[in-house]
Protein backbone atom coordinates (compact mmCIF):
# COMPACT_ATOMS: atom_id res chain seq x y z
CA UNK A 1 0.00 0.00 0.00
CA UNK A 2 1.55 3.30 -1.07
CA UNK A 3 0.98 6.69 0.90
CA UNK A 4 -0.50 9.17 -0.29
CA UNK A 5 1.96 12.59 -0.61
CA UNK A 6 1.09 15.16 1.12
CA UNK A 7 2.14 18.79 0.20
CA UNK A 8 2.46 21.23 2.57
CA UNK A 9 -0.34 23.00 3.94
CA UNK A 10 -0.10 27.11 4.06
CA UNK A 11 -2.29 29.00 6.68
CA UNK A 12 -3.82 32.33 5.75
CA UNK A 13 -5.60 34.78 8.02
CA UNK A 14 -9.46 35.40 7.77
CA UNK A 15 -10.56 38.82 9.34
CA UNK A 16 -13.74 39.56 9.45
CA UNK A 17 -14.49 43.87 7.98
CA UNK A 18 -17.73 43.97 8.03
CA UNK A 19 -21.27 43.44 9.49
CA UNK A 20 -23.39 39.95 8.96
CA UNK A 21 -26.52 41.40 10.21
CA UNK A 22 -28.50 42.14 7.36
CA UNK A 23 -26.64 38.85 5.04
CA UNK A 24 -28.13 35.92 4.20
CA UNK A 25 -28.48 32.94 6.93
CA UNK A 26 -25.95 30.83 4.97
CA UNK A 27 -23.94 34.13 5.01
CA UNK A 28 -23.69 33.60 8.80
CA UNK A 29 -23.45 30.17 8.96
CA UNK A 30 -20.24 30.21 6.82
CA UNK A 31 -18.67 32.96 8.75
CA UNK A 32 -19.57 30.87 12.26
CA UNK A 33 -18.19 28.18 10.37
CA UNK A 34 -14.61 30.12 9.76
CA UNK A 35 -14.37 30.98 13.37
CA UNK A 36 -15.57 34.60 12.99
CA UNK A 37 -17.89 36.09 15.55
CA UNK A 38 -17.73 40.01 14.87
CA UNK A 39 -16.29 43.17 13.14
CA UNK A 40 -12.58 42.58 13.59
CA UNK A 41 -12.61 38.76 14.70
CA UNK A 42 -9.65 37.37 13.02
CA UNK A 43 -9.21 33.02 12.73
CA UNK A 44 -5.97 31.20 11.32
CA UNK A 45 -6.99 28.54 9.06
CA UNK A 46 -5.18 25.49 6.56
CA UNK A 47 -4.80 27.08 2.78
CA UNK A 48 -7.15 24.28 1.32
CA UNK A 49 -9.76 24.70 -1.03
CA UNK A 50 -12.73 23.51 1.55
CA UNK A 51 -11.65 26.97 3.26
CA UNK A 52 -11.29 28.56 0.20
CA UNK A 53 -14.87 27.87 -0.98
CA UNK A 54 -16.04 29.21 2.14
CA UNK A 55 -14.19 32.27 1.75
CA UNK A 56 -15.84 32.64 -2.04
CA UNK A 57 -18.81 32.76 -0.22
CA UNK A 58 -17.92 36.02 1.98
CA UNK A 59 -15.42 37.81 0.25
CA UNK A 60 -18.22 41.09 0.84
CA UNK A 61 -17.26 40.20 4.64
CA UNK A 62 -13.84 39.44 4.90
CA UNK A 63 -10.23 39.74 4.09
CA UNK A 64 -7.30 37.13 3.72
CA UNK A 65 -4.22 37.98 5.03
CA UNK A 66 -1.25 35.99 4.55
CA UNK A 67 1.25 34.46 7.56
CA UNK A 68 4.70 34.73 7.59
CA UNK A 69 6.67 32.42 5.27
CA UNK A 70 3.71 30.56 4.12
CA UNK A 71 3.43 31.83 0.50
CA UNK A 72 1.54 34.05 -1.27
CA UNK A 73 -2.01 34.35 -0.89
CA UNK A 74 -4.26 34.78 -3.95
CA UNK A 75 -8.05 36.44 -3.18
CA UNK A 76 -9.46 40.01 -1.68
CA UNK A 77 -6.67 41.56 0.17
CA UNK A 78 -6.57 44.90 2.12
CA UNK A 79 -7.85 47.37 -0.17
CA UNK A 80 -5.84 51.21 0.54
CA UNK A 81 -7.91 54.17 -0.13
CA UNK A 82 -6.08 57.02 -1.39
CA UNK A 83 -7.68 60.17 -1.56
Amino acid sequence: MSEARREPVGVIVVRQVRSAIGSKPKHRGTLRALGLRGIGSRNSLPDRPEVRGMIAKVTHLVTVEPIEGSGPVVGREEEEVTQ
